[in-house]
């Protein structure tokens, strides 16, 4: 690829700039093409400055081919094409980006990467980031739209050892290279500060994800006082700041200079001489996990950044800033003013004469506050739904992409606000001009009407989610409704909700996700060959699949029983595909294996393999796969011995309110459990509780069925597979049925003792309950990135559980836009109860009907199914 290198040391130096020539070889020697535009001299602690009023001029760098020689700097460019030479602007960093990116080495195609440094020391923690300019060259390269990397490199002693920076500098080029490849294609990031140790096996040592440690001047100045004639030229200083006393390699602090005041200003110099001890300190005194902190213990440090300042709580909130009423400050200056108002301060009186009176209370009747006021009347309300006055109908665009879940949608709307509140638009198709036009032609009117009319249209969405017009509801936050957050990967995405929970333990290890969720092991992986290199820091999977291999070396089958199990699911994979059982190395690989097998024509062609054609998946397509402890023995009836897991419907409103619906299913396997080392490995029917993957199984078996009956096969097989159909039939059962009190009257008295305890499932219940709050409030607090609850939208989400023998519901899975038909048609109303709930919890607050104002709901929320079990204050309204 083509790489712009820049740096805010300048050209390379034994004091100032050591580093830059020799990651420049390294990165050539990889058979990249480099260029280079650097500062003309030291620049550091510039940040992303520009000059402005100066005429930037070139000179032109010739580098030794070598990596110990001096280079030499000329006025004019070489007229030969194979002499290299590098820019030198007598500028900052980043306008040495800007130059480099826009006025030189066109003829060498596009640039792919910005790197800038490798800088003279670390830039952890934002004390140094702030202030770098390497790190604003970086900035200033993804602001102009282009993958940038700030490269620093840490040094721990004032001897720079040759060998360990040509180490750091191939680590470098392969983080470099690493990081360009899995770029994210989302924005999640827009440029990466890598902070790379000089220490001894630099190159083996753990490359890590960090964040940036907040840390802040301790307190007193920055300068230091000099005389006029003390000052040294900024190489000389710089070289003091890292290495002198209280710098990188020295952990004394500096002392302060003491000045005698004078009677009044003195002359003075003012020389730059942060106090790094106590930046240092701050470092030394922070909790695992932040770059300082990784940088400081030999590790290389890897922090994704945006292009922007974080934006701190209640940057988001959309409320007034109140100051107090502009008549009480006119107030005070009208009483400084007035010659006939008196003060009596020591009563804490005032007098004012009638004229002043008068001014003051016609000030006070036009700048009175709001709650003074008479209340506003909209024009044109002139009807009245659930107490409420409408102007226009509720426009609802209604598309859902789901024949089973549709029609309940309509209903449930319907059956709570009347026709003639209602406009519906049921077919819905996203255009350049997206909601806005849905939305007026149920209304009848142009696009431009419908946005310009007064009061703003108020618009409902619910459709797929990549139907959604999030831009026209960005716009209108106040009247316009949509059904899922643009963001929250935290929680749906497997691997990222892992994260998820990782991140919330290590603030809050107390929190009921430390025993209601399975650790995960998350990796990535293309090609099933890379397996090993990709479970190099899968430390506890490791070790648990090399102790199940000497178990079933020393004691075979009883080995496997003893075994520690794990399940394998595909990160962004849904309806149950790519679920697998492993506890070796072995089993494992041959999982990975076969996916890449999967194509063969062999495979079609054999009808053995019929029961796994429609689970078939790709490695390369996957990339993200997670492992979990597996949970055995689970929870089974003893009229029914078959594994079963919970759907909880919770519905997720605004920013943020989260309701359980308290009707659940529970979804069976295909056939009776057994333990995993007893059944064969694909034997999914037996551990797997999905009914997408079960359904279309058994829409294969009835056309089998059909061609063996056309065949006239054996009768013992036909009956097999109509003892399967049977058992198919009863999947899906509501929760709350498996209470032996709920048993109708005409279940047999053994049937109902089969079942479980009221108690039971009420203990079931709550703990589902703490576990979703939780989990919500670490999406939202934990990994605000990856879940961004918006004030103008809800989202309904199915959370899998499993409850094992002991009675403790794990949660397994988030899933957004839920497949409500696996519902059944016999469970329907349970569906339909749930989406009247949406409305009443979601649609009638937000546009303030009827009973679903705020603070009408919270009377009723004891008798009500949709129970609330967080709320949330990130800071958004």
């Amino acid at each position: 690829m083509h790489i712009l290198v820049t740096n805010d040391d300048g050209p390379p130096s034994s004091e100032s700039s050591p580093y830059v020539l020799c990651l420049v070889r390294h990165l050539q020697r990889a058979g990249h093409v480099v260029s280079v535009c650097l500062p003309h001299t030291q620049r550091s602690w510039i940040a992303k400055a520009h000059m402005i009023g100066q005429t930037l001029k070139p000179l032109y760098y010739r580098p030794d081919p070598g990596l110990h020689g001096q280079g030499s700097t000329h006025q004019r460019p070489s007229p030969e094409a194979r002499v290299e030479e590098w820019i030198l602007i007598d500028g900052t960093p980043a306008s040495c980006v800007q130059i480099g990116l826009n006025h030189f080495f066109q003829d060498r195609g596009p640039i792919d990467l910005v790197v800038s440094g490798p800088n003279f020391g670390r830039n952890t923690s934002s004390v140094f980031a702030l202030s770098s300019g390497t790190l604003g060259a970086a900035m200033e390269a993804a602001v102009c739209r282009q993958k940038s990397i700030a490269l620093s490199f840490a040094f721990f002693s004032r001897n720079h050892d040759p060998t360990i920076i040509e180490a750091a500098c191939r680590h470098s080029l392969r983080v470099i290279e690493a990081l360009y490849r899995r770029w994210p294609t989302d924005g999640a990031a827009d440029l990466y500060s890598v902070n790379v140790p000089l220490v001894d096996d630099v190159e083996r040592n753990k490359t890590l994800w960090t964040d940036m440690l907040q840390n802040y001047w301790s307190g007193g100045s920055c300068f230091e006082e000099i005389d006029d004639d003390a000052a040294l030229d900024a190489t000389h200083e710089e070289l003091l700041i890292r290495e002198g006393p209280g710098g990188e390699a020295a952990a004394a602090a500096a002392t302060a200079t003491v000045v005698d005041k004078p009677a009044g200003h003195t002359h003075k110099h003012f020389k730059w001489a942060p106090r790094l001890a106590n930046v240092y300190k701050s470092v030394a005194e922070s909790g695992p996990g932040n770059d300082g902190r990784t940088v400081k213990e030999g590790n290389t440090s890897i922090t994704p950044l945006k292009a922007n300042f974080a934006q701190g709580t209640g940057a988001f909130s959309r409320q007034e800033f109140e100051l107090k009423p502009l008549w009480t400050g006119l107030l005070r200056q009208k009483l400084a003013v007035e010659s006939k108002t008196k003060f009596d301060m020591a009563k804490n009186r005032m007098y004012i004469t009638w004229p002043c009176f008068f001014f003051f209370f016609n000030l006070w009747i036009s700048n009175r506050p709001p709650s003074y006021r008479t209340p506003h009347r909209s024009e044109g309300h002139d009807r009245v739904v659930g107490g409420t006055k409408i102007t226009t109908p509720l426009r609802a665009v209604v598309a859902y992409d789901d024949a089973y879940v549709q029609p309940l949608i309509v209903s449930a709307l319907r059956s709570i606000l009347p026709d003639d509140a209602l406009s519906f638009v049921t077919e819905y198709h996203a255009t350049e001009q997206g909601l806005a036009v849905a939305a007026a032609a149920a209304a009848a009117v142009s696009a431009s009407d419908l946005l310009s009319k007064k009061p703003e249209p108020r618009i409902l969405q619910i459709t797929a989610y990549e139907s959604i017009d999030f831009e026209y509801a960005a716009a209108h936050t106040r009247s316009c409704l949509v059904n899922s957050y643009m963001i929250r990967k935290a929680l749906i995405r497997k691997h990222f909700l892992s994260a998820t929970v990782d991140h919330w333990l290590a603030k809050k290890p107390k929190s009921p996700l430390a025993t209601h969720f399975k650790r995960c092991e998350a990796w990535e992986l293309d090609y099933a060959e890379f397996l090993d290199d990709a479970l190099v820091e899968a430390f506890d999977l490791r070790a648990s699949m090399e102790r199940n291999a000497l178990r079933r070396l020393s004691r075979q089958e009883e080995g496997k029983a003893e075994a520690e199990w794990w399940i394998l699911k595909p990160g962004m994979s849904d309806g149950g595909h790519g679920i697998r059982l492993f506890s070796t190395m072995e089993e494992l690989q041959a999982i990975f294996d076969e996916w890449e097998g999967g194509d063969d024509d062999e495979e079609h062609d054999d009808g053995d393999d019929d029961d796994d054609d429609d689970d078939c998946v790709t490695t390369s397509h996957l990339r993200h796969f997670v492992a979990q402890p597996y949970i055995h023995p689970p929870l089974l009836l003893e009229s029914d011995p078959r594994k079963f897991h919970i759907r909880a419907y919770v519905l997720s409103v605004g920013s943020l309110k989260v309701y359980v619906y308290k009707p659940m299913l529970a979804l069976f396997a295909a056939k009776p459990y057994q333990p995993p080392w007893v059944h064969d490995a694909n034997a999914s029917d037996r551990f797997l509780t999905n009914t997408c993957l079960f359904a279309l199984r058994e829409q294969q078996a009835k056309g089998d069925e059909e061609e063996e009956k056309e065949e006239e096969e054996e009768e013992d097989d036909n009956d097999t597979k109509r003892a399967a159909t049977s058992v198919a039939g009863d999947r899906v059962r509501a929760f709350w049925d498996l209470s032996s009190s709920s048993s109708s009257s005409s279940s047999s008295s053994s049937s109902s003792s089969s079942l479980l305890p009221r108690e039971r499932l009420d203990d079931i219940f709550a703990q589902i309950c703490r576990v979703t709050s939780d989990v919500f409030d670490a999406a939202a607090k934990a990994m605000p990135v990856h879940f961004q609850p918006l004030p103008n939208a809800f989202e309904v989400f199915g959370l899998d559980f499993l409850v094992d023998a002991d009675g403790v519901a794990w949660l397994l899975e988030v899933n957004a836009f839920p497949d409500f038909k696996q519902t059944g048609r016999a469970l329907e109303p349970l569906v339909r109860g749930f989406w009247d709930g949406v409305v009443r919890k979601a649609v009638l607050p937000f546009f303030r009907l009827g009973s679903g104002v705020e603070g009408e709901e919270e009377e009723e929320e004891d008798e009500d199914d949709m129970v609330l079990v967080g709320k949330i204050d990130i800071g958004v309204r």
